[in-house]
């Protein structure tokens, strides 16, 4: 897909910039805590922690209080003793968490809500990095693009998140080179041997159809979760001058301006992201798409809770 921004400096500069603050104190600024709880919970049975979670070996019958998860509850021991009754197991070992992130040029393009898709990718790595300090779990980052590939190993902690979340916005420029996740997720396979959880953050049409043997073969060894960052259409700024991110080629306003060129742009976003859910599918792969930060933790959710429901 031909990634596209306005030419305005606003919206063509640099995009991620280095950043003082901490950046899980800012994801927990904006998130309510039942909701963080809500979203914890559902990574249990995804995902294995020190803290919560569902081991294999049973370990006890236990009456169901408020906040255990309503999935563990034995109804058939529930209706004989007349309370709610869960079934308890023994918690595993940490299970590290991945993120496989995007970091090409075509990430400087604009979502729909006017930020850029950098921006979003951004917000989705931080509330992961978030919640995965909270529930103790490792996270380990592979990051790049078509001439470059970050990698950290999977740690614990505080300083170890916020150095993981800076190192993604660092990464993101509109001077980037172009985007190739494929490259991204080759290195996840062959770095990754334990089985861990995946989260790849990328543009709306990606994985590519050619990376289909890589996402079968990490499907195979390993959980995966795919987070889809939309693209505006170059036909939604009017008479506001568009660049297209990937080549230095303007798009005239005539054209942007013509009902069949804009037809014919959304047709062929719709074609390339059908055949990409399809590819997805076929190996099982929960995907969602986020069209801006507002709606990001829902979406998030949304993904979580889904690929819950298939593993049950």
């Amino acid at each position: 897909m031909s990634t596209t921004g306005p030419s305005t400096p606003s919206r063509s500069g640099t995009v991620g910039s280095s950043q003082a603050h901490s950046r899980l104190a800012a994801v927990r600024a904006r998130l309510d805590l039942p909701l963080v709880r809500r979203a914890a919970g559902l990574l249990d049975g995804r995902h294995r922690s020190i803290f919560s979670g569902h081991g294999q070996d049973f370990d006890e019958m236990a009456l169901y209080l408020p906040g255990d998860d309503v999935g563990d509850i034995d109804w058939k021991a529930s209706a004989s003793t007349g309370h709610p009754v869960i079934r308890r197991f023994q918690r595993e070992s940490n299970l590290a968490m991945v993120l496989a992130v995007d970091t090409g040029r075509n990430m400087a393009a604009l979502a729909p809500d006017g930020s850029t898709k950098a921006d979003i990718a951004r917000f989705v790595a931080d509330v992961i990095g978030y919640l995965a300090r909270g529930r103790g779990d490792q996270l380990a980052l592979v990051a790049g693009d078509r001439e470059r590939v970050v990698q950290i190993p999977a740690r614990g902690g505080t300083e170890h998140m916020e150095m993981l979340l800076r190192r993604i916005d660092a990464m993101f420029a509109l001077d980037a080179p172009p985007s190739n996740i494929t490259h991204v997720l080759d290195r996840v396979l062959t770095w990754f041997t334990r089985r861990s959880l995946v989260v790849v953050i990328t543009d709306e049409v990606r994985p590519p159809l050619e990376a289909e043997q890589t996402v079968k073969r990490l499907r195979t060894r390993h959980e995966l979760l795919v987070v889809q960052v939309a693209d505006a259409l170059p036909t939604a700024f009017g008479d506001e001058a568009v660049d297209d991110v990937d080549a230095p080629l303007g798009i005239p306003e005539f054209l942007r301006a013509r009902a069949d060129m804009a037809e014919e742009a959304r047709d062929a976003v719709a074609r390339r992201r059908s055949d990409v859910q399809a590819m997805l599918r076929r190996y099982g792969v929960q995907t969602v798409t986020v069209s801006s930060e507002a709606d990001a933790v829902d979406r998030l959710m949304d993904l979580l809770r889904r690929s819950r429901r298939a593993r049950q």
